[in-house]
């Protein structure tokens, strides 16, 4: 399972190294494509509480850096 993220940044908020840098230290790294985040739950069996904690660190993490955000959890 992978739970992706996209960001839209905003020109008054934070810049996009400082952005990936916060989002490394919760497991996220940065892809090509069409999301520019990856989180990787591997082979582990995950449940809808795993996923609205990541989401509220993604939450906290960003708070406040004037940027948006999309989360999507594929199986």
């Amino acid at each position: 399972m992978k739970t992706y993220l996209s960001i839209i940044f905003y020109s008054e908020g934070t810049n996009p190294i400082e952005v990936v840098e916060r989002l490394r230290s919760l497991g996220f790294e940065p892809v090509k494509g069409v999301h520019d985040h990856v989180y990787d739950w591997g082979k582990r069996k995950v449940d809808l509480d795993d996923i609205l904690k990541i989401a509220n660190s993604v939450h906290e993490t960003l708070k406040g850096l004037k940027v948006f955000y999309k989360l999507e959890t594929t199986e």
